[in-house]
């Protein structure tokens, strides 16, 4: 994984800290949503089980370089049965 400059910075926040490396990597590789911004950033979603919470990975155009990662509190996965 690449990484931001940003990334790095917002990384040392106490509410991002606790990310762990690897529920970022899970996310990219199994989201259960992905979306692309306008910017042509893509969002990814993916649930962490140990913390009961969704966390959106924010990737650069390349699909590789981890812009932004925190636990996001208003996303609702779509069920696609109804």
């Amino acid at each position: 994984m690449r990484f931001t400059q940003y990334f790095l910075y917002t990384r040392n926040r106490p509410d991002r800290f606790p990310i762990k490396l690897e529920w970022i990597e899970s996310v990219i590789k199994n989201p259960c949503e992905i979306k692309r911004q306008r910017d042509g950033r893509f969002k990814k979603w993916g649930f962490i089980q140990e913390e009961g919470k969704y966390l959106r990975v924010i990737l650069l155009e390349d699909e590789e370089t981890v812009h932004n990662a925190f636990f996001d509190r208003g996303f609702k996965e779509v069920d696609d049965e109804n």
